[in-house]
């Protein structure tokens, strides 16, 4: 086994390992950040299959943004209304159930594949192909964009205000 898969079965078990506490922690916060680990962990397989924009985009976006958003939003409203924010698991037993076929069924295909080993060359950058096309070809669709999202963010602050 070479180093780049141990790097990428790490980034695999973080990935994997933070989405199960994600979705069986009963605490919405801890449960959030636990999904701070999964998104990290998906951008790495992310860069381990050299898909660095992807990767870029998904720190930025999702780190970056949404998960932000979730945290505050959450522990700002905890403190208005002195409640526990919890999460009950209802359909444990039939989600227990789903799993577990579903896991059957993974295993026997992994099981019954099967595998050949080819050597790939390394991936190239693709940054610098966007770049060049967000620069060149579409700098005024890009500006628009811009444009837009800013009318967005002083319309979503001024209806926060009131």
């Amino acid at each position: 086994m070479t180093t780049y898969d141990i790097i990428f079965y790490l980034f695999a078990a973080v990935t994997l390992l933070s989405a199960f506490f994600v979705v069986t922690n009963r605490n919405i916060v801890h449960s959030a950040f636990y999904l701070l680990f999964t998104f990290f962990g998906v951008a790495g397989i992310y860069v381990m299959l050299g898909a660095d924009f992807v990767a870029i985009v998904q720190l930025i976006v999702y780190v970056g943004g949404i998960l932000i958003l979730l945290l505050f939003g959450v522990m700002l409203t905890n403190k208005i209304t002195n409640i526990e924010i919890k999460t009950d698991s209802i359909n444990a037993l039939p989600a227990s159930i789903v799993l577990g076929l579903f896991t059957g069924a993974l295993g026997a295909a992994v099981l019954n594949t099967n595998w050949k080993v080819v050597e790939s060359p390394a991936p190239e950058a693709t940054t610098t192909a966007l770049g060049n096309l967000l620069i060149n070809e579409y700098a005024l669709i890009f500006e628009l964009l811009g444009i837009v999202l800013l009318i967005a963010m002083i319309g979503a602050a001024s209806m926060a205000r009131k």
